[in-house]
């Protein structure tokens, strides 16, 4: 029985005592696992990103608030398993072969966009995005009063 548990094209045999395979026509796109949390000071967030470097990785912030965090790996560093006919027992750390990688992330209003700091460190890129804490939040509630006439 072969399907497809990451969401990347590419068929896994789940069954025991069998290799899992991937063909070679499969995507090379992958998207990084993610947590978001928040403290009272900040959201932060953490992306896998096993084998890219803090030079492979863009982190950017489009439109005022939309976070855009790309990652795309130089020739000399892609997988030495990429074009060959791999058979993996376990796999758990990521999809052979995956070069690049693109996550958006609407970003909350109260982000100090300014003040973003990104790190990468053991494969997980760590984002703190320091929240205005000065600012009170507009209520999301506005009443709109009612006329007889527009």
């Amino acid at each position: 029985m072969e399907d497809n548990i990451f969401g990347f094209g590419r068929p896994i045999n789940r069954l025991f005592g069998r290799p899992l395979t991937f063909s070679e026509s499969s995507s090379s796109t992958a998207t990084p696992l993610l947590d978001w949390f928040e403290t009272p000071s900040s959201h932060i967030i953490k992306l896998n990103v096993p084998g890219f470097s803090k030079e492979d990785i863009k982190v950017q912030v489009e439109d005022g608030n939309l976070l855009h965090i790309k990652g795309q790996l130089g020739k000399d560093q892609e997988s030495p398993s990429a074009g060959k006919d791999i058979f993996y027992h376990v796999l758990e750390r990521g999809v052979p072969g995956s070069k690049h990688f693109s996550r958006q992330i609407e970003l909350p209003e109260n982000v100090k966009v300014d003040q973003i700091k990104a790190q990468v460190e053991n494969g997980v890129l760590s984002i703190l995005l320091p929240k205005d804490t000065t600012t009170p939040k507009p209520s999301k509630v506005r009443n709109i009063n009612i006329t007889s006439k527009l």
